[in-house]
């Protein structure tokens, strides 16, 4: 008996609801998750499979397009699978061990899609300031090693968190009133001191946003500075229409994921169910929006792209040749 307590107290089986007080509309709900997970995936596996296959956009935008896609192929794949389960079979257990997985690909996911978009402002930066010195300093091979980089910060800054979840004693309530695991949900059904927790998923939260947010700042002050010197109109356009994808995506991912952040740990008065659609949609429509806004402002890609569903869709082949 106490060997079976003992276990129960520390691997419970979590029961995730969905949403509270929308459960008769779940099916209705499920129906625009669906569809935008399905356009996000098929859309940022048609961008995966363009760059991977033209020669031509083998170029330091297109590799960090590329690895926005696979980050936000992550991000979106941790949670949303589990809330159609729920929506539609009713599948509402997960262990604690799935719990704190899901946990940290959704988190690491997030941190390597912010680190992919500061490094996107660097980018704009230099092609804009300093175009002549351009492929020097940001190379396919720096690039690479520079996304390496952003996930090995993502891993070593997100794997605490579950780590100091799994420590924690789980007695009686195991209900998580909302889609998918996250860290302050699921702290909060701890009765032991989640203290730690919490703060490090605050500070978590503003030191990753905090700095890549500020190196993004950073670049477009300077992009700024040096388009104000410049009294060539056409220069100004075309310099700002390189940025224009890109802040597109910045202001999709930053202002609605802090806000999301901000208000589950202080938005007490705020309809439970309002904040896990909106948390739910956060994390979804960046992984839709983001291919589409860079095959629509890009066009060397939209061009690719074109000719990649023409061949596709009339052919029944994904085999392609471009000029």
């Amino acid at each position: 008996m106490e060997a079976s307590n003992f276990t129960h107290y520390y691997a419970p089986t979590f029961i995730l609801t969905g949403i509270p007080g929308l459960e008769d509309a779940h099916i209705w709900i499920s129906i625009p998750f669906a569809a935008f997970y399905v356009t996000a995936l098929l859309a940022n596996f048609t961008v995966l499979s363009i760059v991977a296959k033209e020669q031509s956009l083998h170029k330091p935008m297109y590799l960090l397009i590329s690895m926005l896609a696979l980050s936000d192929i992550v991000t979106s794949t941790s949670f949303i699978p589990k809330a159609l389960g729920i929506f539609w079979f009713n599948l509402k257990s997960i262990t604690l061990g799935g719990c704190l997985t899901q946990l940290f690909f959704f988190q690491a996911g997030s941190t390597v899609h912010s680190g992919v978009l500061m490094i996107m402002a660097i980018d704009r930066y230099i092609a804009i300031c300093n175009p002549l010195r351009y492929t020097s300093i940001l190379s396919n091979v720096r690039i690479v090693k520079l996304g390496l980089v952003g996930l090995i910060r993502a891993v070593l800054f997100i794997l605490p968190v579950p780590l100091l979840l799994s420590r924690q004693p789980f007695c009686s309530n195991y209900i998580i009133a909302h889609t998918y695991c996250d860290n302050m949900t699921v702290a909060k059904l701890s009765c032991g001191n989640i203290t730690g927790s919490r703060m490090y998923g605050l500070v978590l939260a503003f030191v990753v946003m905090g700095f890549d947010l500020t190196v993004i700042a950073m670049s477009y002050a300077l992009i700024l500075r040096a388009l104000l010197r410049i009294s060539s109109k056409k220069a100004h356009q075309k310099a700002l229409s390189t940025c224009t994808a890109h802040i597109l995506v910045i202001l999709m991912a930053y202002p609605p994921g802090l806000f999301s952040t901000l208000a589950h740990r202080f938005g007490q008065g705020i309809t439970p169910y309002v904040l896990i659609i909106l948390s739910n949609l956060t994390y979804l429509m960046p992984p839709m929006l983001n291919p589409i806004v860079y095959g629509v402002k890009t066009k060397e890609l939209r061009e690719k792209v074109v000719i990649f569903i023409y061949t596709t869709c009339l052919t029944g082949t994904t085999d392609y040749k471009t000029t």
